[in-house]
């Protein structure tokens, strides 16, 4: 089975989600168990760092989806960063960028928080 590993960390009042390996309908419950408790922490201001994330499948891609809403329904989002060209190009044919912020580097999308 693929490795697929979830870290966060915080920068202020953002969590940052650290995403590694292989993000598919097997790992896809650790990242869904990482968003379950930023909401019971009521944490709703997410980036998502892809740096290390190798592979993304649907199921991947629906985990987005499926909490996008609740984040921004409490005045939060959540902001991608750090994507491989291969990994984007996947979010970007789905037509990911209408819908989420993408940045170049996780300092900027937690800046983005900070400017409201």
């Amino acid at each position: 089975m693929a490795e697929f590993y979830v870290g966060k960390h915080g920068v202020g009042n953002v969590n940052v989600l650290k995403v590694k390996g292989y993000l598919d309908a097997h790992t896809a419950p650790e990242l869904e168990n990482a968003f379950n408790n930023l909401i019971n922490e009521k944490q709703y201001k997410v980036v998502v760092n892809f740096k290390e994330l190798q592979y993304i499948s649907s199921a991947g891609l629906g985990v987005f989806m499926a909490y996008v809403e609740t984040m921004r329904e409490n005045n939060g989002d959540i902001k991608f960063c750090e994507l491989k060209d291969d990994v984007y190009n996947i979010f970007d044919l789905l037509g990911f960028p209408m819908l989420y912020e993408f940045y170049k580097e996780e300092k900027e999308a937690v800046e983005k928080y900070k400017q409201g």
